[in-house]
């Protein structure tokens, strides 16, 4: 075999479970199908071997994945702008500015954040989708989380599989909210619109945790933790409970200027032309330290601009950064 492959360790989670099932646990990015076809075809290793996938795999053994991608274009290297929040030789945390998209895809071949992070370190392209661990919608700012090494990446899949990594997030929606609450509704794709996502019953579990900042009199400022990560969660649930994110072109409501607004504040709701949320917040044990790290990144110029014109300059970068997410 050629081509490079993709190294993993079973983890103590992943101990006395099925190879299969622990290869499509770490690999998220490919089908359990894929995955088996594979291992029957002899792609991917256990301890240097061939198994079955029915095997039952045991914490500190070996996998190496070597992945069919004949029919895949190769992910090139491009100097892309992203900020570095924090780094080690195990971690690497970036603050991703909105309209950058997390991965190459149908239209979106280059120009993305995975194009940025092999040019960054060129070490990544043995890694899945450039050691991320998760993702962002493209008009979403801040915090994603690339693991380094195929160790690291191996924990911290596991540790999101587990729900051990903390995701906060600040936005904006539309209507003045009475209390904080959350979401618990199971989402699949919009049957009528294929970029869309939808409540439904038949889709997968999401929970989404929301408490408020700051009220206003047409808007709320509010702070939000995931249980689960689904595509469009946070957007999908806000719209469900009728507090759609401000700006959002999918979810959205028309905008609708408030009527005693100043000048100041109809420009800059005219000017937003995107949804209003923030990753801000990542907490999580460090996969080879086990140090708790807690990675914090400030609220973007747009957003600000928003809350300081809806509190009529009441406000400023310090009093909005300094709202915290209640704890009960």
């Amino acid at each position: 075999m050629d081509q490079k492959a993709i190294n993993l360790i079973v983890d103590e989670d992943n101990n006395n479970q099925r190879f299969d099932k622990v290869v499509a646990t770490l690999l998220q990015d490919f089908s359990r199908m894929t995955i088996k076809n594979w291992i029957n075809s002899g792609n991917v290793l256990l301890d240097n071997h061939t198994a079955e996938p029915k095997t039952k795999v045991y914490k500190g053994q070996k996998i190496q994945v070597f992945p069919i991608t004949e029919d895949r274009q190769e992910t090139v290297a491009e100097k892309i702008d992203f900020g570095v929040a924090y780094e080690d030789e195990d971690l690497l945390i970036v603050d991703k500015p909105s309209g950058l998209v997390v991965h190459p895809g149908h239209g979106n071949p280059t120009g993305t954040l995975q194009n940025g992070l092999l040019y960054y370190l060129p070490s990544l392209k043995n890694l899945p989708r450039g050691g991320l661990i998760h993702r962002l919608d493209k008009d979403t700012s801040g915090l994603l989380v690339i693991a380094k090494t195929s160790h690291s990446y191996t924990k911290m899949v596991s540790a999101l599989e587990k729900r051990k990594i903390l995701r906060e997030y600040r936005a904006i929606c539309v209507g003045a909210m009475s209390s904080g609450g959350k979401v618990d509704a199971k989402i699949s794709r919009d049957t009528k619109n294929r970029i869309k996502f939808a409540i439904s019953k038949n889709g997968k579990h999401a929970l989404t945790h929301f408490r408020i900042l700051k009220k206003f009199e047409q808007h709320t400022y509010i702070g939000l933790r995931l249980d689960t990560g689904r595509t469009h969660q946070i957007r999908v649930h806000m719209s469900h409970i009728k507090y759609p994110l401000l700006g959002d072109p999918l979810y959205g409501k028309r905008l609708i200027v408030p009527q005693r607004a100043s000048k100041t504040l109809q420009s800059e709701l005219q000017q937003f032309k995107r949804q209003a949320l923030h990753a801000n917040k990542i907490s999580l044990s460090h996969p080879i330290s086990h140090e708790e790290l807690t990675i914090k990144s400030k609220i973007p110029e747009d957003i600000l601009s928003i809350l300081v014109a809806l509190s009529n300059d009441q406000m400023n970068r310090e009093d909005i950064e300094n709202l915290k997410y209640p704890q009960t």
